[in-house]
């Protein structure tokens, strides 16, 4: 079996960091970008199959992101975290085709159990 591969997008080092750590322990191959341009160069070159970003960014935010991933990479999973979290951006994301949206500070037990219904585990 193939290990997934999944891209972090968060502005905030350290939520990244942390997010792949995790992540890897779990046996999951995993890139972080600290926003949204490189992520995508990089997506372009290198298939995922999913990405976790945040909401609010400089630059790119998080919903831009996801309408470009899904209109580019339809298949591909967008979990978005945020510590902007109001009900109006929950739904915002969840039209645009979210697959699970945390508030930030998030329980990382629940993100990956996410993470594992994305990807069909």
């Amino acid at each position: 079996m193939q290990t997934a591969r999944i891209m972090i997008i968060d502005d905030e080092k350290v939520v990244g960091d942390m997010l792949r750590i995790h992540l890897a322990k779990h046996g999951y191959q995993v890139e972080t970008f600290l926003s949204a341009a490189p992520a995508l160069a990089r997506l372009a070159e290198t298939p995922f199959d999913l990405i976790v970003t945040d909401f609010k960014m400089k630059g790119m935010d998080g919903m831009e992101l996801l309408k470009t991933v899904k209109a580019t990479y339809p298949d591909i999973h967008v979990i978005m975290v945020t510590a902007f979290a109001h009900l109006d951006t929950a739904i915002e994301a969840f039209r645009g085709q979210v697959h699970d949206f945390f508030p930030k500070p998030f329980k990382i037990k629940e993100l990956l159990a996410s993470v594992q219904r994305a990807l069909g585990q």
